[in-house]
């Protein structure tokens, strides 16, 4: 057991839309991501997720509505919501994810951005 220094793993974060795990907990993964841009609509069928914007400000798309998470703050995307994460303006923002093992990068939908296998830090 050792205490985790967000910061400094968030150097080790070199590509956009490309966790990487820092934790396990149980049956649940810690993400950090840095993302810049439009992410892909997608859902995961069978699990919920939580995002914490830890530096910036992230656009999270629904199909009828966008909701803003500033720096400190969290949105948890209920399984089956179809949603897509957004930045603006070139802004890289910086997140926290918190799912099970199992959830699927981007759920059912296979695209260039889609990851399958999350580097450890």
């Amino acid at each position: 057991m050792k205490a985790i220094n967000i910061n400094e793993k968030f150097k080790l974060v070199n590509k956009q839309w490309h966790p990487h795990q820092v934790a396990v907990v149980d049956d649940m993964q810690v993400l950090f991501a840095k993302i810049q841009g439009e992410f892909v609509w997608h859902s995961h069928d069978n699990e919920d997720e939580l995002f914490q914007v830890v530096k910036g400000t992230l656009f999270m798309k629904f199909r009828d509505k966008t909701v803003t998470v500033n720096e400190g703050e969290i949105i948890v995307v209920p399984k089956g919501v179809e949603h897509c994460p957004e930045t603006k303006d070139g802004e890289e923002v910086h997140v926290l994810l918190f799912e099970k093992l199992s959830t699927a990068h981007t759920g059912k939908v296979q695209h260039e951005k889609t990851q399958t296998e999350y580097p450890k830090i």
